[in-house]
């Protein structure tokens, strides 16, 4: 069995409405709370990290399985959407929508096979699996 380990670093000043900033291997970014929540608005905040999260180990499970699958993909994107919902003060990450297009090389040879592997992807994801029963993920595809 193999283990992965990531690191983090967070600095954070003060307050609520400060803007800190977080630290990994390959990112550096200011956080802060959004705009939309009355905060500064300043680099990302967890929000967007979490769709961030979300929506990369998609695509690229997406990939993966496809190129395994050896169907020629000519043109892959991804456009995720998170809800948030506050309720009396209370913050809840309602849902996920993914929304990935997917256009074939040749004809629809491998439409059926496409639309399983948008399906299994989201299951096989591990941000998707340490989500589920927590927030909903949904998939609107298109495929060219």
């Amino acid at each position: 069995m193999a283990l992965h380990s990531f690191h983090l670093t967070a600095d954070w000043p003060g307050g609520r409405n400060s803007v800190g900033t977080i630290s990994t291997e390959n990112l550096k970014t200011k956080i802060s709370i959004p705009s939309e929540m009355e905060g500064p608005g300043i680099g990302t905040n967890p929000d967007e990290m979490l769709l961030g999260a979300a929506a990369t180990c998609y695509i690229i499970t997406l990939a993966a399985m496809l190129e395994r699958a050896k169907i020629d993909v000519a043109e892959m994107s991804l456009e995720s959407e998170g809800i948030v919902e506050v309720v009396k003060g209370v913050i809840t990450y309602k849902t996920i929508i993914h929304r990935p297009y997917v256009r074939m090389n040749g004809g629809n040879d491998h439409y059926d096979r496409i639309v399983r592997y948008i399906q299994k992807s989201e299951e096989s994801c591990m941000i998707s699996r340490a989500l589920r029963g927590n927030v909903e993920i949904r998939l609107e595809p298109t495929i060219q």
